[in-house]
């Protein structure tokens, strides 16, 4: 059997099982999700198809960026309240090491990411005949921050910030103003998409400049990164919003070129470093585990109602539609 039929069939089945039987109000008429058409030859409604937790069975395993990590942690503990009974794995170990496990040893069933899976990531997942599938599913305001004992900055220009997590070796050397004390520095680990998308952006894709500056520290955890920063004025570090966001009280952030980072700024684009936050998965691995295509489901249906108390901000509105047509085509088994 075909690959796309294999997965057409075996994913209605989990429409079949997974909507209960319960009605939806249809999406509106001009919603880029289409129809889908059941192996029995009935229409589904416009828009995804209604997931009943209850119902679902089986496992997911899900590994990747730090950064995704509360959100896919606050998605999964939403399915289990509504009634989903069993194991949900989720491992933050950044998007690189993630895409590792996902495309390299074939472990995980879905792959949380900030930043877009590369060329040669897809290149290593079709070697294990997988095709990975993009599901945006929010925004981050990339997180610079120090103490809030630090009473002498409030803003870095985005040259600065390059100086600070490179050349200048105190305070002083990015403003005269400041003390002259030394820079400590705190930085998300180079199998984080965090530390590549800080990288992309600050220093034009090029890590040498940071990886070779005085005193900082590299870590995989942000929990770690927070610790670092809170320890001293004279500390620096950065993550993502929602690492801020828990730990407020005792952290300040910095605005960015006099740009703060707000809901407002992220969806205006104003703000320097609001980056896109994505999941990856496989229409063979929603074929094989429907309780995966189950969970996805899910995962965008209410994505929207979580994220801003997580601490991220939502995709827009027609990104998000993308995503679900995304997965939508992956239900169809749709073939080039």
């Amino acid at each position: 059997m075909r690959r796309g039929l294999l997965v057409l069939f075996v994913i209605t089945a989990f429409v079949l099982a997974a909507c209960g039987g319960s009605e939806r109000e249809a999406a509106p008429a001009d919603s880029p999700a289409r129809e889908v058409q059941t192996a029995a030859g009935g229409d589904m409604l416009d828009g995804l198809p209604e997931v009943n937790p209850l119902e679902v069975t089986g496992d997911i395993i899900t590994a990747g960026s730090s950064t995704v990590f509360p959100l896919s942690e606050a998605m999964a503990e939403r399915f289990r309240d509504e009634g989903y009974a069993h194991n949900i794995t989720i491992d933050s170990i950044g998007s690189g090491a993630g895409f590792e496990r996902f495309c390299v040893a074939g472990e995980s069933d879905i792959s949380n990411a900030s930043r877009p899976i590369k060329d040669s990531e897809i290149e290593s997942c079709g070697a294990i005949n997988r095709v990975p599938i993009e599901f945006r599913v929010g925004t981050d305001a990339l997180a610079v921050t120090v103490s809030k004992d630090n009473d002498f900055v409030d803003n870095l220009t985005m040259a600065q910030l390059a100086q600070v997590f490179s050349t200048a070796t105190t305070w002083a050397d990015v403003n005269p103003d400041w003390p002259a004390e030394p820079i400590q520095r705190f930085s998300p680990g180079t199998d984080s998409g965090t530390f590549d998308y800080f990288v992309e952006e600050v220093f034009d894709e090029d890590k040498e400049p940071i990886l070779s500056a005085a005193a900082i520290q590299l870590s995989e955890d942000d929990n770690v990164l927070v610790q670092g920063i809170t320890g001293s004025p004279y500390a620096v570090g950065y993550f993502g919003y929602a690492y801020y966001q828990e730990n407020a009280d005792t952290l300040k952030i910095l605005a960015i070129s006099d740009v703060e980072a707000s809901a407002a700024n992220v969806d205006n684009g104003s703000y320097p470093l609001a980056r896109p936050l994505y999941i990856y998965s496989d229409a063979g691995i929603m074929a094989e585990k429907p309780q995966v295509a189950a969970f996805v489901n899910f995962f965008l249906t209410y994505v929207d109602e979580e994220i801003e108390r997580v601490g991220y901000f939502p995709a827009e509105a027609s990104v998000l539609e993308a995503a679900k047509q995304s997965l939508l085509e992956a239900m169809q088994g749709i073939e080039p």
